[in-house]
């Protein structure tokens, strides 16, 4: 069984979706819509836009997004997903590819999420910090007997943690975790702490775009972070895209569910190829591939 993943902000570089742009007439369409629906030219960013230019949230998502959704439309006679997936952003791009919303109910939705988040950054400070070496246990626990607010957000593989929270129980987590014997606690340059309850005012914005867009059924399971298991149900799909902003990606246990689910190989669409190196780090031997368009 095939599954195909989709990646989060992170995925980002300058230049991308040109080549896309280039090759399809069908790209150049849904570039020129996405410019029109955002109220500005994404796709002059993506194409010719500095790394910087790509870091901001309202920018990087929508790009990451974009690409990964239109590298599949153009595949589309290729791609036949038994299941999908996505980290954080990315199980929007897995919405769309597995009919559940339109490209353009996507776009609009990412759009919300992506000025929601950021606003919610510019509120309060906050980051998040990449830990690895340590076990799952150890690093809930130093988080929970932090002072202030830090919680785990992504479980991105074994070993490989992401924290959450306010600036100085950020950095007080990761001087004790690297006394627990963590080989790297490494402050992230990100907005703000994505994934935490600094996230609930973008939360409460998000949930009333995602009431108001219409969801249809899927053409196949989709493996959400928050439940970290094959969800059908168009009442569950809604309330975990709206869960996700506050709760922690549980990216170990999708790609463990969807191994144990029958997936016999996954297939990463968009840029990057950081999912594939995830899916690695529990099986070597795990077959993985990047989609590609060929001239």
């Amino acid at each position: 069984m095939k599954a195909f993943v989709f990646p989060g902000q992170g995925a980002q570089f300058s230049g991308m979706g040109k080549d896309l742009y280039d090759f399809s007439t069908l790209a150049k369409e849904r570039f020129a819509q996405a410019d029109e629906v955002l109220g500005f030219s994404i796709s002059d960013t993506m194409f010719n836009g500095s790394i910087d230019d790509l870091k901001q949230t309202k920018v990087t998502q929508p790009a990451v997004f974009l690409h990964s959704v239109i590298l599949a439309e153009i595949l589309k006679d290729s791609l036949s997903p038994d299941m999908v997936s996505g980290h954080s952003l990315g199980e929007f791009s897995a919405l769309v590819v597995a009919g559940g919303v339109t490209f353009e109910d996507g776009l609009k939705l990412v759009s919300a999420r992506a000025n929601a988040m950021q606003a919610a950054c510019e509120a309060t400070p906050s980051t998040m910090a990449a830990v690895l070496g340590l076990d799952n246990n150890i690093v809930e626990d130093i988080c929970k007997n932090t002072d202030g607010n830090v919680v785990a957000a992504n479980y991105n593989c074994p070993g490989q943690i992401v924290i959450s929270g306010d600036v100085a129980a950020v950095e007080s987590a990761c001087q004790a975790l690297k006394d627990a014997g963590a080989r790297r606690a490494l402050l992230l340059p990100v907005g703000g702490a994505f994934h935490s309850t600094f996230m609930e005012p973008a939360r409460e914005k998000l949930a009333a775009a995602i009431e108001e867009t219409s969801i249809a059924k899927l053409s196949c399971p989709i493996f959400q972070n928050v439940s970290a298991s094959a969800e059908t149900d168009i009442s569950t799909i809604r309330k975990n895209l709206v869960a996700q902003l506050t709760a922690p990606v549980k990216w170990t246990q999708s790609m463990e569910a969807m191994l144990a689910y029958g997936a016999s190989s996954v297939t990463e669409v968009g840029p990057g190829n950081v999912l594939q190196g995830l899916f690695k780090k529990l099986d070597r031997s795990f077959p993985t591939s990047s989609a590609k368009i060929t001239s």
